[in-house]
């Protein structure tokens, strides 16, 4: 296809006041019957070609002065006698002149009508290359495809012969290079710095975040030329805020390519492929955190399964020797071995309690044990809860006399009292933490009251007792594990009493919480839901409702 032939403007306007000022000179010399006037037109017509209006109307303008002038010229050389059919002529040869502006006028305004909508096809069918070619680079999320899609798309796109991207890699430009060209069956990917002529060039367009246009019209862009093999090219940096991705050089043969208008469809390629490259990278990196965070997680919960099973060994084997211990000392003071000092026997007292601290705190381990690991009671059974606070009251009993205080279970003796489904062990555990809890730390002469009650499907267990009390910015690590500090009041010395109540009711769907007795004094609450009375045995149990028990 031959390409069109542009004329230059100035050389053009140059050529028309010339043709102007000859056709004139032209005028002028010749007599007044020979009327060279029409030769005006020429300029005029010329002029058009310039598809500028008030350059026009000057041409215009300036010959029918020349006209004017040549034909007064002529009469006077003539002694001051103009002929009729000399002034008829000129008047014809202003008139030509005028119609072939105004001709002129109309061409150029359908070739200005026509270049506009030609410019607007072309803006339309780059506009609709650019939104294809975004499409194809957006379609991959792996940066490797990002890249070789921008080498492929930005010949397609912006009307180039052949492309290349170097990468920026740890601030190092040129660590890949993506290659392609239409005549190629794919993306050449090379890992070889580019040579120093294009190096230079490349580096300025990052450094200076524009584009570079290579031209013949220095060395440094003859050498450059000479190594891709092209008439001229121009270095694209893809870099923005996010991500500096790399430089991309795209060699050009079309002339018009390097025009302004061109420039501006080079950065809206340059800026949507940047975004590109980041949000692929993004991705990556995305991804790249997902996995090590899986890793991490994996590892965390082999460690914590490592540790659990660790404590659940250690406290099962812990048992066995324990209770043999327990039942050799308990057979010594029975005189099983024979009459002891009264000194040794309290030894043995004392070693059998200790005995007795370390049993419970294996079982409290063990059964920490089975919560961390999921692995927790799915039985269900009808639990009469004022029985059940009955029971631990009795178990307890010992303890909260020696401290000479006030423990009841209040009841409605009218009323079998609430009924939850639950292992009845567990539930017992709950009570027992909180009870043991309450001994602790009530002070000697004080009253501690246990109660069951229901309303609508929910039932609460309240222990209250009227000791210390719980300070306020210590309430809220109540029921956490191995909470830390003398008024956490985690029961049993272990730190996990309260925590374990928390967790045995949330198994039940139920919660725990505390709140401040008053005058002085705290409550521990633990909610459950009750029972369904469709799934209660016909009969209950006798003797479900629990007295004083001072």
């Amino acid at each position: 296809m031959q390409k069109p032939v542009s004329m230059n403007p100035r050389l053009t306007l140059a050529l028309c006041i010339f043709l102007l000022l000859a056709a004139f000179g032209v005028d002028m010399a010749t007599p007044q019957a020979l009327v060279a006037a029409i030769l005006l037109t020429i300029p005029v017509a010329l002029s058009s070609l310039l598809l500028n209006r008030r350059i026009t109307n000057g041409i215009i303008i300036s010959a029918l002065a020349a006209n004017v002038v040549a034909g007064y010229f002529n009469g006077v050389r003539e002694g001051h006698h103009w002929d009729a059919i000399a002034i008829a002529n000129r008047s014809l040869a202003g008139f030509s002149i005028v119609l072939v502006g105004w001709l002129g006028g109309i061409a150029q305004s359908r070739a200005l009508r026509t270049g506009q909508l030609a410019a607007q096809r072309l803006a339309a069918q780059r506009e609709q290359a650019l939104r294809r070619s975004m499409e194809t680079i957006r379609s991959s999320l792996n940066v490797e495809l990002v890249a070789r899609a921008v080498v492929r798309e930005a010949v397609t796109a912006l009307d180039g012969d052949s492309a290349r991207l170097y990468t920026i890699e740890q601030h190092v430009l040129g660590a890949t290079t993506f290659s392609w060209q239409p005549a190629a069956a794919d993306v050449e990917v090379t890992s070889s710095r580019p040579v120093a002529e294009l190096l230079s060039l490349l580096q300025v367009g990052v450094s200076e975040r524009r584009l570079v246009a290579v031209t013949p019209a220095d060395a440094l862009g003859r050498f450059a030329l000479s190594t891709l093999g092209a008439e001229r090219a121009i270095v694209v940096p893809l870099i923005n805020d996010q991500i500096s991705f790399g430089v991309l050089l795209l060699s050009l043969s079309k002339p018009e390519t390097l025009a302004p208008e061109f420039e501006q469809w080079v950065w809206a390629f340059a800026d949507q492929a940047t975004v590109a490259a980041a949000q692929a990278s993004l991705f990556v990196e995305l991804a790249n955190r997902n996995q090590e965070l899986q890793q991490a997680i994996e590892t965390q919960e082999h460690r914590g399964q490592v540790i659990r099973d660790l404590i659940y060994a250690l406290s099962h084997d812990l048992r066995t020797p324990l209770a043999a211990a327990a039942m050799t000392m308990q057979q010594a003071l029975d005189g099983t071995y024979g009459p002891l000092p009264d000194a040794y026997r309290e030894i043995l007292r004392r070693s059998l309690a200790a005995n007795g601290d370390l049993r419970q705190l294996a079982e409290t381990l063990l059964l920490v044990a089975r919560y961390e690991s999921g692995d927790q009671s799915t039985e269900r059974v009808p639990v009469h809860v004022r029985e059940l606070l009955v029971s631990v009251l009795d178990e307890l009993e010992v303890m909260w006399r020696a401290k000479h205080l006030e423990c009841t279970v209040v009841s409605d003796a009218q009323s079998p009292g609430p009924v939850v489904f639950g292992d009845q062990g567990e539930l017992r555990r709950a009570v027992m933490n909180l009870l043991a809890n309450a001994i602790s730390w009530t002070p000697e002469g004080g009253t501690i009251r246990l109660s069951a009650t229901e309303s609508g499907n929910r039932v609460t267990i309240r222990v209250a007792d009227s000791g210390y009390g719980v300070p306020a910015e210590q309430r809220a690590q109540l029921f956490q594990r191995l909470a830390t500090g003398d008024s956490a009041r985690q029961g049993a010395g272990s730190g996990l009493g309260l925590y374990i109540v928390r967790r045995i009711a949330e198994n039940y769907g139920g919660s725990a919480r505390y709140e401040p007795n008053q005058p002085a004094g705290s409550i521990f609450i633990i909610e459950l839901p009750a029972a369904s009375a469709a799934r209660l045995e016909p009969t209950l149990p006798s003797g479900s409702s629990a007295g004083v028990r001072p």
